[in-house]
């Protein structure tokens, strides 16, 4: 076999397009969550080529679809466990979860990330009705509107000053008394006359059916003086960080310090040879779907020169 690749979603469905059309007969093991985050999305409004915007599911079949009629071998199944090869001239072995094996000279990895959630029960309801956790992909649909950030680093800040270009208020919810944000950034954020920075508050509940209404806040939690309220609010969007799903292939793959897989060179190589990271487990800046079709594209042309 040539080239396996892990994980289905807009990378590794690229990727599997690029192979196909390539000769590299790829076999891609799609993994728990065939389709990756853009099956729990609505709409996507910032995809070229849909000037209406298309649903997040339907783009993703679409690409599946794609591979799958250019030669793909589509396996539904979970690897796990990845054995890489300890020379070029050796083979790369991946174990799933039904016990088969498969081996090949080349990997591509497209496990994707998946963003932190409070861990509340209503995010899962209400994701997708006025909970997101990516300000650039979903902000559009809340124009003039008003929503809440939860986080208090560059990242929430950066949503913050983003969401607040496009609605009408919005809350910056922050655990500690303090922003972890850069000096530059709080400067933005207090000069902002839109947004509202509510230290030491945390989210109980978030309220509404079938979308979002309220958020229940609670402010010095476990404090003598601790108190709650609620807020009206269209949006909740979470912005604690991402977890790339790259622990299968640690220690072998270098990553780093936040779990995200490194790659070499203004190309998608790793640190074993033969071995191809693309999408948001290589990503830890942008994590768009279109970066991560993009970065498929790259895998796939990586690998083709390798094997080569």
């Amino acid at each position: 076999m040539n080239v396996i690749i892990i994980g289905g979603g807009p990378a590794g469905y690229t990727a599997a397009i690029y192979a196909s059309r390539a000769g590299l007969n790829p076999t891609l093991v799609e993994g728990p969550l065939p389709g990756g985050q853009l099956t729990t999305t609505t709409t996507i409004e910032n995809y070229p080529g849909f000037p209406n915007g298309i649903d997040g599911t339907e783009l993703v079949m679409n690409m599946r679809e794609q591979a799958e009629r250019l030669g793909t071998n589509m396996v539904g199944a979970i690897v796990e466990k990845v054995e890489f090869a300890s020379s070029p001239s050796s083979l790369h072995k991946v174990t799933l979860d039904d016990g088969n094996t498969m081996e090949a000279k080349a990997i591509i990895i497209a496990t994707g990330a998946e963003a932190k959630y409070l861990g509340l029960p209503a995010e899962d309801r209400l994701r997708g009705s006025g909970v997101s956790a990516c300000a650039t992909c979903d902000g559009f649909f809340f124009r003039n509107k008003v929503v809440a950030v939860v986080g208090g680093g560059d990242t929430a800040a950066e949503e913050a000053q983003y969401l607040a270009s496009l609605a009408q208020k919005v809350y910056l919810i922050v655990r500690r008394n303090v922003l972890r944000a850069s000096k530059a950034m709080q400067d933005k954020l207090f000069a902002n006359p839109k947004i509202e920075i509510l230290f030491e508050h945390e989210t109980l509940d978030l309220i509404g059916s079938p979308v979002l209404k309220q958020a229940l806040l609670v402010h010095r939690r476990g404090k003598a003086d601790e108190s709650k309220k609620t807020i009206d609010i269209d949006g909740f969007f979470l912005a604690i960080g991402h977890t790339p799903k790259s622990d299968l292939f640690r220690p072998a793959v270098e990553v780093d310090p936040e779990g995200y897989i490194r790659t070499f060179d203004n190309s998608t190589r790793t640190s074993v040879p033969g071995v191809f990271a693309c999408g948001d487990v290589a990503d830890p800046r942008y994590r768009q779907c279109i970066t991560a079709a993009a970065s498929g594209c790259k895998a796939a042309m990586d690998c083709k020169q390798y094997l080569e």
